[in-house]
């Protein structure tokens, strides 16, 4: 998917997304440089008007006893995925949050590159839900999938 596509039938009017990769990438290295500062592992892969794929590239900091990704670190990967469809589709607000994040997991991820793919199912004036399918980048198997609703602040 090429940024202005809006992938797994998210329910947008095909527009292209509401802000570039370049300025969202800007606006998350400065308001969450934890997550997208200088040296870090998160990294959006697409963007589309209510989707995105966002990679982690998990290392060893990511891991848990068994040399497995730890569910901390894929929660908030589908959480920063869910933020960033969202931002694709509403522009920079940064004072969206998450009110809700509900997590099955699936299988173990191996270390390394896992990818979410977000996509927003509905957004209203105040609140947005979506879904994010995370893979392994061995192959197309969900290791987890991920429910999550956000709060729009009042513009």
């Amino acid at each position: 998917m090429r940024t202005g596509e809006t992938g797994r039938g998210e329910t947008g009017t095909g527009a292209p997304p509401a802000v570039s990769v370049a300025d969202l990438d800007r606006f998350l290295a400065q308001e969450f440089p934890q997550a997208f500062g200088a040296g870090r592992p998160h990294a959006i892969v697409e963007l589309g008007n209510g989707t995105a794929t966002v990679r982690l590239d998990a290392g060893e900091a990511h891991l848990r006893p068994g040399g497995t990704v730890s569910g901390p670190a894929l929660m908030m990967l589908a959480d920063v995925a869910m933020y960033v469809a969202l931002l694709g589709r509403i522009g920079l607000v940064p004072l969206a949050v998450t009110t809700n994040l509900s997590i099955n997991f699936l299988r173990k991820p191996a270390p390394g590159a896992v990818f979410a793919d977000a996509r927003l199912m509905k957004v209203g004036k105040r609140l947005a839900v979506g879904d994010v399918a995370l893979r392994g980048a061995e192959g197309t198997d969900l290791v987890a999938h991920c429910v999550a609703t956000y709060s729009i602040p009042a513009r």
